[in-house]
């Protein structure tokens, strides 16, 4: 018998809530930050064909789904909370929903984030999480506060989940245990939730890059009405990548996106808990270039020589 739009929500997405005052079932949700915290939220939607591919696994989508919103709340220091989820289906299938949300809750039960409410519909398979976290007043990273002088950094590595994209669309060939590891970089981003807390106080800026590194770069540089010389080569990226071509390890790791890593400043005389931050939560940071007081981006090479390529990050109405 086919499920029903509520029959749909009881098996696969309504869960006892352990924070919020009141779930899924009502018109609204009940949520409250602790006292003395600010709530920060933040919603992202995905669009099949446009934010990811009719192949991808509904586990991993599901995953997905949550840890590009997770990875926003990353880049504010914001600890998550709760979030609504709001998904239409084609039609109501029990396989893709049942592996969805098992990934989606893997996801939110790792970073003790409870769904709180959503909508259902029926109409092509499109996805809007918005979700909710906590931070104190004053703690939240954001990306108008860097400063001439401050060093430049991001979290783990770049590009692979570019490089899956040129796989699929035939423009690179790799071997299948290559290909499925950059797959999975692409499918199930990991977000950097412990590292954007323990930069509170540290970092004077960050965003996540989603993107693009270059685009995103930019929109740190005008929101803090600063510029920056990017050191393209210093970029952290695997093996895998580092084994392409350089025009594509440069178009991958400047201008790929879905790599959701932190991209945040700090002052040089914070570099001891720069490192001290990534140690705690595990991540490896690397310094990538610095901020400049003249407006602008500067791209050079290892050997200090300008980069001349443009590198533009994606946009949902010019890409």
């Amino acid at each position: 018998m086919a499920l029903g739009e509520f029959e749909l929500i009881d098996t696969y997405f309504k869960r006892d809530v352990k924070r919020a005052a009141l779930g899924v079932g009502d018109d609204c949700a009940l949520l409250a930050p602790s006292a003395g915290m600010q709530l920060a939220v933040s919603s992202d939607m995905l669009v099949e064909g446009r934010h990811f591919l009719a192949t991808v696994a509904p586990e991993r989508l599901g995953h997905k789904a949550l840890a590009v919103n997770l990875s926003d709340l990353a880049a504010c220091g914001a600890k998550p909370l709760a979030f609504t989820l709001a998904l239409a289906l084609p039609r109501a299938d029990a396989g893709f929903l049942d592996g969805f949300s098992r990934g989606l809750f893997a996801l939110a039960d790792a970073h003790d984030c409870e769904l709180i409410g959503g909508d259902t519909t029926q109409g092509p398979l499109n996805i809007c999480i918005t979700v909710f976290g906590e931070v104190p007043p004053g703690q939240a990273l954001l990306r108008s506060g860097a400063r001439a002088g401050d060093d430049l950094y991001v979290s783990g590595t770049l590009g692979d989940a570019r490089l899956a994209l040129e796989a699929f669309r035939g423009a690179v060939s790799l071997a299948g245990a290559d290909f499925e590891a950059v797959r999975a970089a692409m499918e199930q981003p990991q977000p950097r939730v412990a590292l954007g807390l323990a930069l509170r106080g540290v970092a004077s800026s960050a965003i996540d890059v989603s993107d693009g590194l270059a685009g995103d770069l930019q929109h740190v540089l005008r929101r803090s009405g600063v510029g920056a010389t990017l050191e393209v080569d210093a970029l952290p990226r695997s093996e895998l990548l580092r084994a392409q071509p350089l025009a594509l390890q440069r178009l991958c790791t400047l201008a790929g996106g879905d790599d959701y890593e932190l991209l945040f400043s700090a002052a040089p005389s914070h570099a001891v808990q720069v490192g001290a931050a990534a140690a705690r939560a595990g991540v490896a940071v690397t310094r990538i270039g610095r901020i400049d007081a003249a407006t602008g981006l500067r791209l050079h090479d290892a050997q200090g020589q300008a980069v001349s390529a443009r590198f533009d990050s994606f946009d949902h109405f010019r890409s």
